[in-house]
């Protein structure tokens, strides 16, 4: 999946292009116009440098459609908007997750305060929040280089490879 997000002009809503690897493509307004580091861009790097499957961009690419999302092209599997309603429930808890973890790794790469418990909260092992970290800032260094109507691309992290069933075994 890819998703490209698009500076606007200060004070409009950033619009980002979404397109999925089953060739479904949406739009997406959110939050953060400006020179500011847009929330759906923090989630789509800090889950993507964590590997988190199952937070917001992990939905998306699974199925899920965001009210904030509109759909452009491609053709959409049979009862996706179900697969969406039921995937956003059994998620519920993992993308609360995936918000606190966007937030703790937002405030630390601002150098924000954050208390101790907080971090030990994430369970995540330092060297690897260190590198989300890191690559928040690289991110947000390269957003705040762009002019209104450059992108910035992401690509979510392949799916997993599937293991094959084992052989049934012969008696």
């Amino acid at each position: 999946m890819r998703m490209t997000f698009r500076r606007m002009a200060d004070r409009r809503p950033v619009e980002t292009l979404v397109e999925r690897d089953d060739g479904v493509v949406f739009t997406m307004r959110g939050a953060g116009g400006g020179a500011g580091l847009p929330h759906d861009l923090v989630h789509a790097v800090v889950e993507t440098e964590l590997q988190v499957r199952d937070g917001v961009w992990g939905c998306v690419a699974d199925g899920v459609v965001w009210g904030s999302m509109r759909h452009v092209s491609g053709r959409q599997p049979p009862h996706a908007a179900d697969r969406s309603a039921r995937l956003k429930r059994e998620r519920t808890a993992a993308v609360q997750r995936a918000e606190l973890v966007a937030d703790v790794v937002a405030r630390l790469a601002r150098g924000a305060e954050v208390l101790p418990g907080q971090v030990a909260a994430l369970d995540v092992p330092p060297a690897r929040l260190d590198a989300a970290v890191a690559a928040l800032r690289a991110a947000a260094e390269r957003w705040a280089e762009l002019t209104p109507g450059e992108d910035h691309v992401v690509e979510w992290m392949p799916a997993p490879r599937r293991r094959s069933a084992p052989a049934a075994r012969r008696r």
